[in-house]
C-alpha cells in the first residue's frame, strides 16, 4: 500500500560500515507517501429501504412542484427548456425522473492525475481520497496568531501537504492569500500546487476566465492532448442552498464539465437556516440540488464526471453559528452516503470540521466525530480532511498537522482486520502458552514494526521526560513538527521547460490587466 522515498539533506546517503551508516540512516529525511485509502470495511446505513424511497420521491416533488432557480444565466434556461423542463422565468421545473435520466450517464467512479502518476487517485467505489482544508481567508499559527492569510502561507500549506504522509490530494484554496489581487491570486495559487507538489490538486473557480486558465496552465503541465483525454482537476461547485444555482458556480461547472474536468456538486446547507431543521427534510433538498446540478453537468457533456457533494452542518439556534460535529449532521452525513451510491456516483463529505478559535479539545472532538463518519459513511473525496479551524475561517498550521497525523487511523480502520495465518497469530498462542509474555516471541519481533499505527505527533513519554522537555501541549508538539516538515521539505522534480512555460504563462495573464482587489 504504501511507498516510502528516501532523501538524504546531504545529497547522498553515508557510506562506510557500522555505526556511521545506521546513524545516516535515522538522520536521512524520509519522506513517506500513503495510496488512497481502499476500505476493506463495510459502510454504516442508517436509513432503510422505506427511508430511502420517501426521501428520493420528495425530491423528486420538490423539483416538479417547487423547483429551482437558475439565476441571470439565461444559457442554461435555455438547455433547460430543451431537454423537457418547464421553464418559468428562471425557475425550472423538472418532470419526474428528467434528472435521474440524465444523471445516469455521470460515471460511477474515474481517476484523478497527478503529474506524478504515482499519485494518481481513483474517485469512487470504495476508495477515500484526502484533501486538505479549503477556502480560509484566515491563518492561524501559535507564533502569529490569527492573521490574514498571505501567499506565503498558502505556499506553506502546499508544501506541508506534500509532505504529510497520509493526505492523497494537494487541494485548492488551502488558504485566501489576501496579498495577491483577487483577479490575479489564483495563477499563484496554481502555480504553487503545480510546482511545490507532485500529487493531485483542484482549479479555480471563481470567475469563468479563472477557470480556462486552470484548464491552460494544467495543459502547460500534463500536455494538451493528455488534459484532452484525462481528468487533471477536481473542482469545487457550491450550490446556494435552498435550491439556487448562481451564474458564477455555473460558469465553472460549464467549463470544466465541457472539458471532462471532474466537479463536486455540493449543496452549502447550514440546517436550520438553509434547509429544514429536520435529517429527512436536509437529505430532500440536498438529492433534490445534487440531482439537478449532476444532470445539467451532463447536458454540457454526457459522461462528464461528478461527485455528489454534501457539506451540511446544523446551528446554534441562540447564536445562530454554525454548529460541527453533531449526531444530526452525522446522520445526514451518512444518509447522504447511502443516497449517493443508490445514484451510482462518487461520494463527497465530512472533514476535519470543527467550530473551535483554538486547536483545543473543543477542536479534537469535533474533527473526531466528523472524520470518522467520513470513514462510515462511504466518502470517496473528502475535503477539509485537515487544518480546518473557526468554522472554516481559519487555516491552522498546528492543526493541520494535527489533523493530518490522525489521518493515518483512518486508513488503518479502513483496512479491516487481517485473517491471514500471520493475522491470526496462532503460532504466537503457542510460543507464548499460559503465564507468559509476547514480547520476546518469535511473532511479536516480525511483525512490532508494524502491527500498531503509530503516531509521529503525541506523546507518549513518561511523565519525568515530558515534565523535563517542557512539558509541551499537543499546541507546541504541532509547531514544532510545522517547522521540522518545512525544515525538510524539498520541491519534486519538474521539467524546466514547463517550469518555464508557466512562469510564461502567469507574467503575461498578469500584465494583461490592472489588479483588482474586490
Amino acid at each position: 500500500m504504501n511507498e516510502t522515498v528516501e532523501q538524504a539533506s546531504s545529497g547522498r546517503r553515508a557510506r562506510g560500515g557500522g555505526g556511521a551508516a545506521r546513524r545516516a540512516e535515522r538522520t536521512a529525511v524520509r519522506v513517506e507517501f500513503a495510496k488512497y485509502i481502499e476500505r476493506n470495511i463495510p459502510n454504516l446505513e442508517i436509513l432503510n429501504e422505506e427511508a430511502l424511497s420517501i426521501i428520493e420521491a420528495n425530491a423528486e416533488t420538490v423539483l416538479e412542484e417547487i423547483g429551482v432557480n437558475f439565476v441571470d444565466n439565461p444559457a442554461a434556461l435555455a438547455r433547460w427548456r430543451e431537454a423537457g423542463a418547464d421553464v418559468q422565468g428562471e425557475r425550472v421545473r423538472l418532470p419526474k425522473g428528467l434528472a435521474r435520466k440524465l444523471c445516469a450517464t455521470a460515471p460511477s467512479s474515474f481517476v484523478q492525475h497527478a503529474r506524478n502518476p504515482e499519485r494518481n487517485v481513483t474517485i469512487g467505489g470504495k476508495s477515500l481520497v484526502l484533501a486538505p482544508v479549503y477556502g480560509p481567508p484566515f491563518v492561524r499559527d501559535i507564533h502569529g496568531g490569527r492573521r490574514y492569510a498571505t501567499i506565503a502561507d498558502f505556499r506553506n500549506f502546499v508544501k506541508l501537504g506534500q509532505m504529510s504522509k497520509w493526505l492523497h490530494h494537494s487541494g485548492g484554496t488551502v488558504c485566501e492569500p489576501t496579498d495577491v489581487a483577487v483577479n490575479k491570486r489564483h495563477l499563484d495559487m496554481l502555480h504553487a500546487h503545480m510546482t511545490l507538489s507532485d500529487k493531485p490538486y483542484m482549479g479555480s473557480v471563481t470567475e469563468r476566465s479563472r477557470c480556462v486558465d486552470s484548464i491552460e496552465m494544467s495543459k502547460i503541465l500534463f500536455g494538451d492532448a493528455f488534459v484532452d483525454q484525462n481528468t487533471v482537476m477536481t473542482s469545487l461547485v457550491n450550490i446556494n442552498s435552498p435550491l439556487t444555482f448562481d451564474p458564477i458556480m455555473m460558469d465553472a461547472l460549464e467549463v470544466y464539465a465541457a472539458a471532462n474536468q471532474a466537479c463536486i456538486i455540493s449543496p452549502f446547507i447550514v440546517g436550520g437556516a438553509m434547509a429544514p431543521v429536520t435529517v429527512a427534510g436536509t437529505l430532500t433538498q440536498v438529492l433534490a440540488e445534487v440531482l439537478v446540478g449532476v444532470a445539467y453537468s451532463q447536458l454540457i457533456r454526457p459522461g462528464a464526471p461528478v461527485i455528489f457533494g454534501a457539506f451540511v452542518t446544523s446551528i446554534d439556534m441562540n447564536s445562530g453559528a454554525p454548529t460541527f460535529g453533531t449526531p444530526e449532521a452525522a446522520q445526514i452525513t451518512l444518509g447522504a452516503g447511502q443516497l449517493a451510491r443508490r445514484l451510482g456516483l462518487p461520494y463527497r463529505s465530512a472533514g476535519a470540521f470543527c467550530g473551535s478559535k483554538l486547536p483545543d479539545a473543543q477542536a479534537a472532538y469535533e474533527t473526531a466525530n466528523t472524520l470518522n463518519i467520513g470513514l462510515l459513511s462511504g466518502v470517496n473525496f473528502m475535503l477539509h480532511a485537515c487544518g480546518w479551524l473557526e468554522g472554516g475561517l481559519v487555516s491552522s498550521y498546528e492543526k493541520y498537522v494535527m489533523d493530518a497525523d490522525q489521518l493515518g487511523v483512518l486508513h488503518r480502520l479502513a483496512a479491516g482486520v487481517d485473517m491471514s495465518a500471520n493475522g491470526q497469530g496462532m503460532e504466537a498462542l503457542r510460543e507464548v502458552g499460559p503465564g507468559g509474555h509476547f514480547l520476546g516471541c518469535d511473532h511479536t519481533q516480525a511483525n512490532f514494526k508494524s502491527a500498531f499505527w503509530k503516531t509521529d505527533l503525541f506523546d507518549y513519554k513518561p511523565f519525568e521526560t515530558w515534565d523535563e522537555e517542557g512539558a509541551r501541549d499537543t499546541s507546541q508538539l504541532a509547531a514544532r513538527r510545522v517547522e521540522k516538515m518545512l525544515g525538510e521539505y524539498q520541491a519534486p522534480a519538474l521539467d524546466p521547460g514547463i517550469n518555464e512555460a508557466l512562469a510564461d504563462y502567469i507574467a503575461k495573464k498578469k500584465a494583461s490587466v490592472p489588479d483588482a482587489f474586490l
